[in-house]
């Protein structure tokens, strides 16, 4: 069976193409620059041209093009959005228009032929394919699994921070186990506006999941042979954007904080992580400190082990790479850059059970022998 897996990062998106009848070192594997990189990249292209821009498609990841339409806008130049591809950047649009973005309708876009009209989504597979087919590839595949961030739609005066931890609690408190966070495209909730817009990009009749990029991670990084052996673990996925760590036995969570990874020295992330395993890190801390939050699923439990196996995933890692704490730096199948994906796959198995056999006998084969 194969499966592409797609994990939507703010620096690289990473595309894995999963295929159970060989080993997963052997699956082809791609690290691009992230959608959100790509826009950024021709809003910019715009500005420097002189020209205005009409942005169009749907929800995505904001971070690099919200900057690079800032810096448009300063320069003096229009920029016109419609109201789905706006939501990139706020969701009241009320406040994405006191940004100077002006909000037209999709008819209206087709009347402005000088500007540089540009299409915004976090998922291309038509540009998947055409790099496949570039190498000889079938780009065929019988599953899709699919990740991003999202912080979801907060109701207006309501911080998405927040409300993209209480999104975590929540999670975590119908059922407690990292592929929890495992999706069906009908079971995703409203609120997560940007995830739908992505499934909504999906072109294709396969079975499918949706996996946030955190718990996405964890579940690669708990693939390393050496991670998945240790009694319980410190697990830290340091993103390009969001830094985000979960104390865990397996897949059972004892405790989380999220945070932003390019607002923390090492010694911040050592403190964090040093005060999560102890019990003592406190959630007005982490969020006063503009970061999201901090959860403990059981007070009993967070206290087992204080000084649980501490693994590293995701392209920051080497922000800790003379830490105190002596993380081990994760590497699922030989490739760090695709723990996020390894985990869709894995997320997959869980989502789609008749398939689940054939999968994990590939991907987590000492799981699945007798």
């Amino acid at each position: 069976m194969r499966i592409l897996a797609v994990d939507a990062g703010t620096g690289t998106q990473d595309i894995l193409l999963f295929d159970s009848s060989a080993p997963p070192e052997s699956s082809l594997k791609l690290i691009v620059p992230a959608a959100t990189q790509i826009t950024a990249r021709r809003i910019r292209r715009a500005t420097g041209e002189g020209r205005a821009v009409v942005l169009t498609g749907v929800t995505m990841g904001g971070g690099p093009c919200h900057w690079a339409l800032d810096e448009h806008l300063k320069a003096g130049l229009k920029a016109y959005a419609t109201p789905d591809a706006a939501r990139t950047f706020d969701d009241d649009l009320a406040a994405v228009e006191r940004m100077g973005i002006i909000i037209v309708s999709e008819d209206e876009t087709k009347d402005f032929h000088d500007a540089r009209h540009i299409e915004m989504a976090d998922l291309d597979l038509a540009a998947i394919r055409r790099a496949l087919a570039a190498f000889e590839v079938d780009s065929d595949f019988d599953g899709l699994a699919l990740a991003c961030l999202d912080h979801g739609a907060a109701p207006p005066g309501y911080s998405d921070r927040l409300f993209r931890f209480d999104h975590l609690r929540r999670v975590v408190k119908e059922r407690n186990d990292l592929r929890a966070f495992a999706y069906l495209p009908d079971e995703v909730p409203d609120y997560l506006t940007r995830a739908r817009a992505m499934l909504g990009c999906v072109d294709t009749d396969v079975p499918i999941v949706f996996l946030d990029t955190g718990p996405a991670a964890a579940l690669g990084a708990l693939q390393d042979p050496i991670v998945a052996q240790q009694d319980e673990q410190l697990v830290i996925n340091l993103g390009n954007m969001h830094a985000l760590a979960f104390h865990l036995r397996g897949t059972r969570i004892y405790s989380l904080f999220e945070h932003h990874t390019g607002l923390l020295s090492a010694e911040e992330i050592e403190s964090l992580s040093e005060g999560l395993m102890a019990g003592t890190l406190r959630h007005e801390d982490v969020f006063g400190s503009h970061g999201h939050g901090v959860f403990y699923v059981a007070a009993g439990e967070r206290l087992s082990n204080r000084h649980p196996f501490v693994a590293v995933t995701g392209p920051q890692r080497a922000k800790l790479r003379a830490s105190d704490l002596k993380p081990y730096f994760a590497v699922p199948h030989g490739d760090m850059m695709l723990s996020g994906c390894f985990g869709l796959v894995w997320a997959f198995a869980e989502k789609h059970p008749q398939h689940r056999q054939e999968i994990l006998a590939r991907l987590l084969p000492s799981a699945t022998s007798p």
